[in-house]
């Protein structure tokens, strides 16, 4: 949960949520509704629009790349506040493929351009932002916090969606004219996430295809989908401009999350093969992942938004939030 903010922020504010079907939107909007916010929903079907409606917030139906058409539905629902989660992932991710990643760094640079150019115009003073908490340099620490450099230098598909994410955030943290906020994300789990019920990620380990690779060194920190979400609206309501990890309180290596999913998810030990061998069959990307991923402290969004995790711990959260 998160405590009352105290400045000018609490009061009733028209907010505008680009992303608003997504897999953080789906439960963002029932919580600015909550928390007494007048809420615009923006999403590229009508299919999913009656959806937002549904939730009780007002529906906008617009592709992101159409600028005329964003900047006029920003406008129109004269937002005071600014939300960017847009976000153009597969249902299942393959890291082999080198457009996986194209679509969404499109999102990140182009439309966060024209998100802004629409708060801007539209009059708003917030804008909060989705990024990623595991695009951290390998080197040194592993748990980061904000200041960390990413790896921007980093070759192929990955380095080109690490590059996209610098990009972006650089335009939100130093957008004139608006407090311009970042939430670095952990890798979410909860409902409709590829670590949720249904998921491709939980599919796989059940199927024994996601086995520990090498060492299993490399650290990934995780956030519930809830929690992401009341790290968000606390967004909206306080906080200066700047980035924060939104993760939970366990940062912790491949070799040791990964069997406490498997017995949530109901699936046998995950099995372990060489380092060479998951490069020749999934990748270069996925065995960097699993060895040298740097995890990301929650340190500054505690001290600076006052959130807290509801799920402190993975360990728990993924037997609760999994059907074993």
């Amino acid at each position: 949960m998160y405590p009352l903010a105290t400045s000018w922020y609490t009061r009733r504010m028209r907010v505008f949520v680009a992303g608003a079907t997504g897999a953080i939107g789906r439960p963002l909007i029932p919580k600015l509704l909550a928390a007494g916010h007048e809420v615009t929903g923006m999403t590229r079907s009508e299919e999913r629009a009656e959806g937002v409606r549904r939730a009780g917030a007002r529906a906008v139906v617009c592709d992101a790349f159409d600028v005329e058409g964003v900047r006029a539905a920003v406008r129109e629902a004269r937002a005071e506040a600014v939300m960017h989660q847009l976000t153009a992932l597969p249902e299942r991710l393959d890291f082999r493929d080198k457009e996986l990643y194209s679509a969404t760094n499109r999102l990140r640079t182009a439309g966060t351009t024209t998100l802004l150019d629409a708060a801007r115009e539209a009059g708003a003073r917030r804008f909060v932002c989705q990024s990623i908490a595991f695009a951290c340099a390998p080197v040194g620490d592993w748990v980061k916090s904000e200041d960390a450099p990413l790896m921007e230098n980093l070759p192929g598909t990955f380095g080109e969606g690490v590059r996209a994410v610098a990009a972006m955030e650089r335009q939100v943290v130093e957008a004139e004219g608006l407090d311009g906020l970042v939430l670095r994300y952990g890798f979410f789990y909860g409902p409709g996430t590829y670590y949720g019920e249904g998921g491709s990620t939980t599919s796989d380990v059940r199927r024994r295809r996601m086995p520990v690779v090498g060492r299993g060194s490399g650290m990934f920190s995780f956030v519930h989908l809830d929690d992401a979400a009341d790290a968000t609206v606390i967004a909206v309501e306080r906080g200066a401009s700047g980035v924060y990890n939104i993760v939970d309180d366990d940062p912790a290596p491949m070799r040791e999350w990964l069997p406490v999913f498997a017995e949530a998810a109901g699936a046998k030990r995950p099995l372990r093969v060489p380092a060479w061998v998951a490069k020749l069959v999934a990748g270069e990307g996925v065995v960097a992942y699993a060895l040298t991923l740097r995890g990301a402290s929650n340190a500054k969004a505690e001290s600076e938004l006052g959130w807290r995790p509801a799920h402190p711990s993975w360990r728990q959260g993924f037997a609760e939030t999994l059907e074993a």
